[in-house]
């Protein structure tokens, strides 16, 4: 199936302000709450994700941590050998060998989510939580412990190159409500309360054959999402969204806000939110298998007053 290019509608600030307060979950789960749509997921749901645990094989959604610098990774991770085995240990055997990394969590070349804090607008957090909770020495409220249990659950991946009939979206295309529900039909999942849900548009894979690009404002920006799916998450709940690139279509179609699904998702929803998945391996097994649902299992760093964490999330089938 070939689809044409989806050119962004636009959306004014009026109607995005009106969207934010539709999928708003401000004191949904109480007034201190802090894992957002994560409340979603229930034993049962866990208990259901591991009964899709059929093949018994693991594949991991990370990209690599990048180490080298380039357009969309001005910042990359710092990793240093600090002991090798040409220094013996006076203590005797064994030997060991040890390094460092340092990296920033949020970026285009780490895989990694986002904690709730990561995100306000207009001056809130989720929940309606002030932005003064969050200071140069780290949140007070919100911090990416509040995840420290894991995701685990039910995954779907919606794969809109497969859907389209192309390799990968095209910077700037969004993907519409329309297209996440051809999706389904397409591939026979539905997505339901308590899922994560697994975004592909084919970014990863257009880095691979073609190069890293600039994708922000001063580049050839990204695809993603179109701001009224989210109305379709809020209605079925979904407990989390793991997508390759950040979700969002740059440049944004939404007047005077550069990055409306991060705000809704985030700040509005208290969705679960990561960055910066990929899905080339995960999509051989699922086209292999014929089933685009799964036990997802993801286990952010326990780092208090963390922002967000790296993580590797991984597929079990």
């Amino acid at each position: 199936m070939t689809m044409t290019k989806t050119i962004a509608k636009p959306v004014s600030n009026a109607e995005f302000e009106k969207l934010f307060q539709s999928v708003c979950n401000w004191g949904r789960w109480g007034a201190d709450d802090e894992r957002g749509t994560l409340n979603y997921i229930g034993p049962e749901h866990i208990r259901y994700a591991a009964s899709l645990v059929r093949k018994g094989q693991s594949v991991s959604m990370a990209v690599p941590i990048d180490k080298t610098a380039g357009p969309d990774n001005p910042r990359p991770a710092t990793h240093h050998i600090i002991q090798t085995y040409d220094i013996h240990s006076a203590l005797g055997e064994p030997q060991f060998s040890t390094d460092y990394l340092a990296s920033e969590f949020h970026g285009d070349c780490f895989t990694h989510i986002d904690a709730l804090c990561h995100v306000a607008y207009k001056g809130k957090l989720y929940n309606g939580k002030p932005t003064s909770a969050v200071t140069s020495r780290g949140p007070l409220i919100q911090d990416i412990t509040a995840y420290a249990h894991g995701l685990v659950g039910r995954g779907v991946l919606l794969d809109i190159p497969r859907l389209r009939g192309v390799k990968w979206l095209e910077p700037g295309e969004a993907v519409t409500r329309e297209e996440l529900e051809a999706a389904e039909k397409a591939q026979g999942v539905r997505l339901g309360e308590g899922d994560i849900f697994l975004f592909r548009t084919g970014h990863y894979r257009r880095r691979l054959e073609l190069g890293p690009w600039k994708n922000g404002y001063d580049g050839e920006g990204k695809a993603g999402l179109h701001v009224e799916t989210m109305l379709l998450l809020h209605e079925r709940k979904v407990a989390a969204f793991l997508p390759e690139g950040d979700g969002e279509t740059v440049p944004s179609n939404v007047e005077q806000i550069p990055y409306p699904i991060h705000a809704l998702q985030i700040a509005s929803m208290g969705m679960a939110c990561a960055d910066s998945l990929q899905f080339e391996e995960l999509m051989q097994v699922c086209e292999e298998e014929k089933r685009w649902e799964f036990m997802v299992v993801a286990a952010p760093l326990r780092l208090p007053g963390g922002t967000g964490s790296l993580f590797n999330p991984i597929a079990i089938l």
